[in-house]
Protein backbone atom coordinates (compact mmCIF):
# COMPACT_ATOMS: atom_id res chain seq x y z
CA UNK A 1 0.00 0.00 0.00
CA UNK A 2 2.70 2.82 1.21
CA UNK A 3 2.48 5.83 3.10
CA UNK A 4 4.65 8.78 2.35
CA UNK A 5 5.22 12.26 4.21
CA UNK A 6 7.12 15.10 3.23
CA UNK A 7 8.21 18.85 3.80
CA UNK A 8 8.70 20.29 0.35
CA UNK A 9 9.95 23.92 -0.13
CA UNK A 10 9.29 25.08 3.41
CA UNK A 11 12.16 24.02 5.77
CA UNK A 12 15.29 26.37 5.70
CA UNK A 13 17.71 23.45 5.43
CA UNK A 14 15.79 20.71 3.37
CA UNK A 15 14.32 21.64 -0.12
CA UNK A 16 12.88 18.30 0.10
CA UNK A 17 12.59 16.05 3.16
CA UNK A 18 10.62 12.83 2.09
CA UNK A 19 9.82 9.27 4.06
CA UNK A 20 8.25 6.33 2.31
CA UNK A 21 7.20 3.09 3.47
CA UNK A 22 6.83 0.55 1.25
CA UNK A 23 3.92 -2.31 2.01
CA UNK A 24 4.26 -5.62 -0.25
CA UNK A 25 4.06 -9.14 0.60
CA UNK A 26 7.42 -10.28 2.25
CA UNK A 27 7.80 -12.84 -0.61
CA UNK A 28 7.45 -10.67 -3.16
CA UNK A 29 11.01 -10.35 -5.37
CA UNK A 30 12.78 -6.62 -4.23
CA UNK A 31 16.10 -5.59 -5.11
CA UNK A 32 16.83 -2.79 -2.39
CA UNK A 33 17.69 0.74 -3.53
CA UNK A 34 20.78 1.58 -5.73
CA UNK A 35 21.50 2.84 -9.49
CA UNK A 36 20.36 0.88 -12.20
CA UNK A 37 19.42 1.55 -15.94
CA UNK A 38 21.57 2.94 -19.09
CA UNK A 39 23.63 6.37 -19.78
CA UNK A 40 22.29 9.98 -18.28
CA UNK A 41 18.86 8.45 -17.38
CA UNK A 42 20.34 5.99 -14.76
CA UNK A 43 17.72 5.90 -11.77
CA UNK A 44 18.75 5.65 -8.07
CA UNK A 45 15.67 3.89 -6.07
CA UNK A 46 14.43 0.05 -5.37
CA UNK A 47 12.87 -2.65 -8.06
CA UNK A 48 10.26 -4.77 -8.18
CA UNK A 49 11.88 -8.15 -9.81
CA UNK A 50 8.19 -9.19 -10.63
CA UNK A 51 7.01 -6.04 -12.53
CA UNK A 52 10.30 -4.57 -13.19
CA UNK A 53 8.93 -1.60 -12.15
CA UNK A 54 9.83 0.71 -8.78
CA UNK A 55 7.85 2.79 -6.18
CA UNK A 56 10.40 5.10 -5.80
CA UNK A 57 13.04 6.60 -7.80
CA UNK A 58 15.04 9.58 -8.64
CA UNK A 59 17.66 10.85 -10.93
CA UNK A 60 21.09 12.82 -11.37
CA UNK A 61 19.12 15.92 -13.02
CA UNK A 62 16.50 16.40 -10.15
CA UNK A 63 13.79 13.64 -11.21
CA UNK A 64 11.83 12.45 -8.07
CA UNK A 65 8.70 10.33 -8.23
CA UNK A 66 6.98 8.01 -6.15
CA UNK A 67 3.76 6.00 -5.61
CA UNK A 68 0.94 4.33 -3.51
CA UNK A 69 -1.74 2.09 -4.03
CA UNK A 70 -5.67 3.19 -3.48
CA UNK A 71 -7.11 0.63 -1.16
CA UNK A 72 -10.50 -0.92 -2.42
CA UNK A 73 -11.75 -3.98 -2.73
CA UNK A 74 -11.71 -5.24 -6.24
CA UNK A 75 -8.29 -5.52 -8.57
CA UNK A 76 -8.87 -5.30 -12.30
CA UNK A 77 -8.00 -8.23 -13.49
CA UNK A 78 -5.07 -7.76 -16.62
CA UNK A 79 -4.31 -4.23 -15.65
CA UNK A 80 -1.08 -2.45 -16.55
CA UNK A 81 1.75 -2.40 -13.68
CA UNK A 82 1.70 0.57 -11.55
CA UNK A 83 5.37 0.77 -10.81
CA UNK A 84 5.77 1.55 -14.53
CA UNK A 85 4.51 4.90 -13.64
CA UNK A 86 7.49 6.81 -11.94
CA UNK A 87 9.94 5.18 -14.39
CA UNK A 88 7.71 6.94 -17.31
CA UNK A 89 8.75 10.15 -15.77
CA UNK A 90 12.06 9.50 -14.79
CA UNK A 91 12.99 8.20 -17.81
CA UNK A 92 11.96 11.15 -19.97
CA UNK A 93 12.76 14.32 -20.61
CA UNK A 94 9.45 15.92 -20.35
CA UNK A 95 8.08 17.84 -17.41
CA UNK A 96 6.25 16.40 -14.63
CA UNK A 97 3.12 18.26 -16.33
CA UNK A 98 3.62 16.63 -18.98
CA UNK A 99 3.99 12.92 -18.01
CA UNK A 100 0.85 14.04 -15.69
CA UNK A 101 -1.36 14.50 -18.72
CA UNK A 102 -0.19 11.24 -20.34
CA UNK A 103 -0.50 9.13 -17.51
CA UNK A 104 -4.15 10.95 -16.81
CA UNK A 105 -5.30 9.81 -20.84
CA UNK A 106 -4.13 5.96 -19.50
CA UNK A 107 -5.44 6.08 -16.14
CA UNK A 108 -8.24 3.29 -16.43
CA UNK A 109 -5.78 0.71 -17.78
CA UNK A 110 -4.35 0.95 -14.03
CA UNK A 111 -5.85 -0.34 -10.81
CA UNK A 112 -5.73 2.99 -8.34
CA UNK A 113 -3.20 4.67 -7.75
CA UNK A 114 -1.52 8.04 -6.27
CA UNK A 115 1.61 9.11 -8.18
CA UNK A 116 4.07 12.14 -7.50
CA UNK A 117 5.90 13.22 -9.97
CA UNK A 118 8.34 16.18 -9.02
CA UNK A 119 11.09 18.51 -10.85
CA UNK A 120 13.74 19.50 -8.17
CA UNK A 121 15.31 22.36 -10.90
CA UNK A 122 12.35 23.72 -11.56
CA UNK A 123 10.71 23.97 -7.94
CA UNK A 124 7.61 21.86 -9.50
CA UNK A 125 5.61 18.94 -7.86
CA UNK A 126 2.38 17.65 -9.55
CA UNK A 127 -0.03 14.84 -8.13
CA UNK A 128 -1.63 12.44 -10.30
CA UNK A 129 -4.53 10.02 -9.38
CA UNK A 130 -7.28 8.08 -11.50
CA UNK A 131 -9.44 7.35 -8.40
CA UNK A 132 -12.35 7.84 -7.04
CA UNK A 133 -13.46 5.37 -10.11
CA UNK A 134 -16.13 6.95 -12.62
CA UNK A 135 -14.44 10.42 -12.17
CA UNK A 136 -11.73 12.08 -14.56
CA UNK A 137 -8.23 11.84 -13.29
CA UNK A 138 -7.15 13.77 -11.31
CA UNK A 139 -3.77 16.00 -12.01
CA UNK A 140 -3.11 18.79 -8.92
CA UNK A 141 -0.18 20.84 -8.41
CA UNK A 142 1.22 20.38 -4.81
CA UNK A 143 1.77 23.72 -2.75
CA UNK A 144 5.09 23.91 -0.43
CA UNK A 145 4.81 23.14 2.88
CA UNK A 146 3.84 19.28 4.65
CA UNK A 147 2.19 17.06 2.92
CA UNK A 148 0.92 12.80 3.49
CA UNK A 149 -0.11 10.51 1.27
CA UNK A 150 -1.58 7.13 2.28
CA UNK A 151 -3.67 5.22 0.21
CA UNK A 152 -6.52 7.63 -0.71
CA UNK A 153 -6.08 11.38 -1.97
CA UNK A 154 -3.14 13.55 -1.44
CA UNK A 155 -3.49 15.05 2.50
CA UNK A 156 -6.77 12.96 3.29
CA UNK A 157 -7.29 12.88 6.67
CA UNK A 158 -7.68 8.77 7.46
CA UNK A 159 -6.08 8.45 11.22
CA UNK A 160 -2.73 7.45 10.05
CA UNK A 161 -1.88 10.54 7.95
CA UNK A 162 -2.74 12.89 10.70
CA UNK A 163 -0.68 10.64 13.28
CA UNK A 164 2.57 10.82 10.56
CA UNK A 165 1.61 14.33 9.77
CA UNK A 166 1.44 15.40 13.15
CA UNK A 167 4.76 13.25 14.41
CA UNK A 168 6.91 15.12 11.60
CA UNK A 169 5.13 18.56 12.18
CA UNK A 170 6.69 18.32 15.66
CA UNK A 171 10.14 16.53 14.90
CA UNK A 172 10.75 19.73 12.55
CA UNK A 173 9.73 22.46 15.12
CA UNK A 174 11.97 20.19 17.76
CA UNK A 175 14.91 20.62 15.25
CA UNK A 176 14.20 24.15 14.26
CA UNK A 177 16.51 25.41 11.22
CA UNK A 178 18.89 22.31 12.14
CA UNK A 179 19.47 19.51 9.37
CA UNK A 180 17.51 16.53 10.50
CA UNK A 181 19.39 13.18 10.58
CA UNK A 182 17.25 10.69 8.64
CA UNK A 183 18.14 7.78 10.33
CA UNK A 184 17.03 9.21 13.55
CA UNK A 185 13.75 9.93 12.34
CA UNK A 186 12.94 7.16 10.31
CA UNK A 187 13.36 5.14 13.58
CA UNK A 188 11.03 7.86 15.36
CA UNK A 189 8.51 7.76 13.20
CA UNK A 190 7.98 4.89 10.39
CA UNK A 191 8.19 2.40 12.64
CA UNK A 192 4.80 3.06 14.41
CA UNK A 193 2.76 0.38 14.46
CA UNK A 194 -0.20 2.28 16.52
CA UNK A 195 -3.58 0.96 14.48
CA UNK A 196 -6.22 3.26 13.93
CA UNK A 197 -9.54 3.02 16.26
CA UNK A 198 -11.72 0.50 14.30
CA UNK A 199 -14.66 3.29 14.69
CA UNK A 200 -12.34 5.73 12.76
CA UNK A 201 -11.49 2.96 10.07
CA UNK A 202 -12.19 4.51 5.92
CA UNK A 203 -14.94 3.35 4.34
CA UNK A 204 -13.37 1.63 1.22
CA UNK A 205 -15.08 -1.18 1.22
CA UNK A 206 -13.01 -3.50 2.21
CA UNK A 207 -13.13 -5.99 4.88
CA UNK A 208 -12.97 -4.14 8.56
CA UNK A 209 -10.08 -6.85 9.74
CA UNK A 210 -7.98 -5.71 6.30
CA UNK A 211 -8.44 -2.22 6.53
CA UNK A 212 -7.55 -2.50 10.45
CA UNK A 213 -4.07 -4.39 9.78
CA UNK A 214 -3.82 -1.63 7.38
CA UNK A 215 -4.44 1.28 9.15
CA UNK A 216 -0.82 1.14 11.14
CA UNK A 217 2.04 3.81 9.80
CA UNK A 218 4.31 0.71 9.98
CA UNK A 219 2.04 -3.08 8.49
CA UNK A 220 2.67 -5.93 9.71
CA UNK A 221 -0.38 -8.67 9.07
CA UNK A 222 -0.29 -12.03 8.56
CA UNK A 223 -2.43 -13.53 5.27
CA UNK A 224 -3.41 -16.53 3.70
CA UNK A 225 -0.89 -15.44 0.87
CA UNK A 226 1.97 -14.88 3.37
CA UNK A 227 2.82 -12.49 5.06
CA UNK A 228 2.13 -9.02 4.20
CA UNK A 229 3.39 -5.13 5.24
CA UNK A 230 6.53 -2.66 5.67
CA UNK A 231 9.34 -4.02 3.67
CA UNK A 232 11.30 -0.73 3.24
CA UNK A 233 11.70 2.85 4.31
CA UNK A 234 13.13 4.90 2.24
CA UNK A 235 14.22 8.73 3.39
CA UNK A 236 15.07 11.57 0.74
CA UNK A 237 16.68 14.73 1.91
CA UNK A 238 17.61 17.39 -0.85
CA UNK A 239 19.40 20.35 0.83
CA UNK A 240 18.67 23.90 -1.46
CA UNK A 241 22.15 23.83 -3.20
CA UNK A 242 21.38 20.13 -4.77
CA UNK A 243 22.89 18.00 -1.98
CA UNK A 244 21.27 14.72 -2.06
CA UNK A 245 21.15 11.40 0.48
CA UNK A 246 18.83 8.82 0.13
CA UNK A 247 18.91 6.41 2.95
CA UNK A 248 17.56 3.30 3.12
CA UNK A 249 16.29 0.65 6.17
CA UNK A 250 14.94 -2.69 4.34
CA UNK A 251 14.06 -6.25 4.78
CA UNK A 252 16.24 -8.53 3.15
CA UNK A 253 16.12 -12.51 4.13
CA UNK A 254 13.99 -11.69 6.96
CA UNK A 255 16.80 -9.51 8.32
CA UNK A 256 16.91 -5.25 8.43
CA UNK A 257 19.86 -3.77 6.70
CA UNK A 258 19.91 -0.25 6.33
CA UNK A 259 22.39 1.74 3.77
CA UNK A 260 23.08 5.69 2.23
CA UNK A 261 23.36 6.67 -1.27
CA UNK A 262 24.25 10.49 -1.65
CA UNK A 263 24.44 12.03 -5.14
CA UNK A 264 24.69 15.90 -6.47
CA UNK A 265 22.22 17.00 -8.39
CA UNK A 266 23.52 18.35 -11.89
Amino acid sequence: MCIAAWIWQAHPVHQILLLLNRDEFHSRPTKAVGWWGEGSKKILGGRDVLGGGTWMGCTKDGRLAFLTNVLEPDAMPGARTRGDLPLRYLQSNKSPLEVATEVAEEADEYNGFNLILADLTTNIMVYVSNRPKGQPATIQLVSPGLHVLSNARLDSPWQKAIRLGKNLRELLMKHGDDEVEVKDIVERLMTDTTKADKDRLPNTGCDPSWEHGLSSIFIEVQTDQGLYGTRSTAALSVSYDGEASLYEKYLESGIWKDHTVNYQIE
